[in-house]
């Protein structure tokens, strides 16, 4: 299991026992209204930064692999290049 799913599951259990315990809470409907609204908000400004830090690293190992396949064909054409050439030397 990778660690975005296991933070993502954490994230949600404690989201979701934060909200358990203000609907049991011993306070008025509009107060915990409120306070489930500011808690929904903080909890989804984490998800938010955790998933752009996600994505982020996605993006910079995509990168990495591109350059990486970029340098591999680069091999790939130079070899075929020499291997040409001494084809022609050989024939003459």
């Amino acid at each position: 299991m990778n660690s975005g799913k296991v933070l993502l599951g954490v994230l949600a259990g404690v989201a979701t026992g934060a909200l358990v315990g203000i609907l049991f809470a011993p306070a008025k409907g509009t107060r915990t209204r409120r306070r489930i609204c500011k808690k929904g908000e903080h909890y989804a400004e984490g998800l938010k930064e955790k998933f752009n830090e996600y994505a982020e690293s996605i993006s910079e190992k995509l990168e990495q692999v591109k350059e990486e396949v970029s340098a591999f064909a680069q091999k790939g054409k130079d070899k075929f290049e020499e291997t040409e050439k001494e084809i022609k030397a050989a024939r003459g």
